[in-house]
């Protein structure tokens, strides 16, 4: 077992098992970025392992294909005849400022208005790196904080280390325990075939890390349920993360919508939320007030720079966190290059998406002994990637995709036709299926089956 493997086994908690891994090559990286995917996946294979130990005795094997995983960390999805929007608003980006690099990150449309408030509205980055150059690094990530934005300045490991935030993370585990109520009593399916059938998931998570979870969930058999709110779209990635969901709309600051998100709640059996720290609590459903009104409810949580320091409640994305945390800068290091170098993928949010999975499979069994919520942020995720890698060691690259890495099965997404990879993951006697196609958000009413 490897060191990375070695500790999300231990930050699980799980009972020693053996994973096995095929394939060969990485990702080129300054990290260990194809451990992290085959180890992460593997992971929530093992903790799915241990689930269906507890209910029927007999522990099924258990392996992960790394070249599949790493194809996964970045797109599952292979389009016939039609293509998904571009990932970034034209203005998101890294940009030079006076003393160092920062990156905006600008794709939702109120996260630009903030970044052109102030900085001055920008149709191209070209004017938009005028303005930023005059600017001094941390002073410019603080006044779009401060308004609400998302921006974060390039750090060194070293720097991120002494700072404030940084202390506070390294001093947090890879996934937070804490103590929930008496866990409600869950019947059995009696299927290992469609191990999570019957149980029922409201995701309130958005890109990326909590859709993987709630992917891998549905294709195990959850009835998942997304809500969003009605302005919310995400149609660059709704192709790759609505697989196996059932999508609503919500407003929680309107009565009607607030009652029958209190109904969901009431009903579900896992909740997996992706809101900033005090998000929830502003809504005026705070811990104490879901465990009121779903009481034994498990959850499942994330945020993106840690539950703890000056930083916990901040806005953030994986690339935001890969400039705050050091990677960019020694990608930039190893790379011998003249700007950020971020990892190939966004490995934090899909690596941390797995482990939410790992997470709610390992609190849902019914021999689970160490609380019903748990935390885990991408800047953690970040501190185990850095930690388990040698920067100094070129990885070799991944053979090329090829026709045998698709599966067989045409999958008619709302947007058209396309095929997805095989899945990474194989449990035996457990098949990975997702029982409705990939659709846009708010196409479904806000209720369970």
């Amino acid at each position: 077992m490897s060191l990375l493997l070695a500790s999300i086994h231990t930050a699980l908690k799980l009972a020693p098992s053996n994973l096995a891994e095929h394939g060969e090559g990485a990702l080129p990286s300054a990290f260990a970025v194809s451990d992290l995917a085959s180890a992460s996946i593997g992971a929530a294979g093992l903790a799915l392992a241990e689930f269906l130990h507890d209910h029927t005795g007999q522990r099924p094997a258990v392996g992960v294909d790394r070249r599949l995983a790493s194809f996964w960390f970045a797109s599952s999805l292979r389009p016939q005849g039609w293509n998904p929007p571009g990932l970034w608003d034209p203005i998101a980006g890294d940009y030079a400022t006076g003393d160092g690099w920062i990156r905006l990150h600008t794709n939702a449309p109120h996260h630009r208005a903030v970044a052109e408030q102030v900085l001055g509205a920008a149709n191209d980055r070209a004017t938009m790196a005028a303005r930023v150059a005059g600017w001094n690094a941390e002073e410019l990530e603080q006044a779009i904080v401060d308004q609400g934005g998302c921006a974060a300045q390039m750090r060194s490991w070293a720097q991120w280390q002494a700072h404030p935030q940084g202390q506070a993370v390294g001093s947090e585990p890879l996934v937070q325990w804490l103590p929930g109520g008496e866990p409600r009593a869950k019947p059995w399916s009696g299927s290992s075939a469609r191990p999570l059938a019957g149980l029922k998931v409201l995701d309130l998570t958005r890109v990326l890390a909590g859709p993987v979870a709630s992917r891998l969930l549905a294709g195990l058999g959850a009835d998942v349920l997304r809500i969003d709110p009605p302005w919310w779209n995400e149609p660059a990635v709704e192709p790759e993360m609505t697989l196996g969901k059932r999508c609503a709309r919500l407003d929680l600051h309107d009565l009607a919508d607030r009652a029958t998100f209190e109904r969901l709640l009431a009903q579900a059996d896992l909740l997996l939320h992706g809101y900033r720290a005090d998000a929830l609590e502003g809504l005026g459903y705070g811990s104490q007030a879901r465990q009121r009104l779903a009481p034994g409810l498990v959850e499942v949580s994330l945020n993106a720079y840690g539950w703890s320091g000056p930083w916990c409640n901040r806005r953030g994305f994986d690339s935001l966190v890969q400039m705050s945390s050091g990677i960019a800068e020694a990608g930039m290091a190893w790379k011998v290059a003249d700007r950020p170098m971020p990892l190939p993928v966004q490995a934090l949010d899909h690596a941390t998406g797995y482990l939410m999975a790992a997470s709610a499979l390992r609190a849902l069994s019914p021999s689970w002994q160490q609380g019903g919520q748990a935390r885990l942020s991408l800047a953690r995720t970040a501190k185990l990637l850095v930690e388990h890698s040698d920067p100094g060691q070129i990885e070799s690259g991944l053979r090329a995709e090829d026709q045998d890495d698709q599966g067989l099965v045409l999958e008619q997404t709302a947007w058209g036709p396309a095929h997805r990879l095989r899945v990474p993951l194989h449990i035996s006697g457990t098949p990975i299926q997702w029982d409705c196609p990939a659709g846009p958000l708010g196409a479904h009413r806000a209720r369970w089956w």
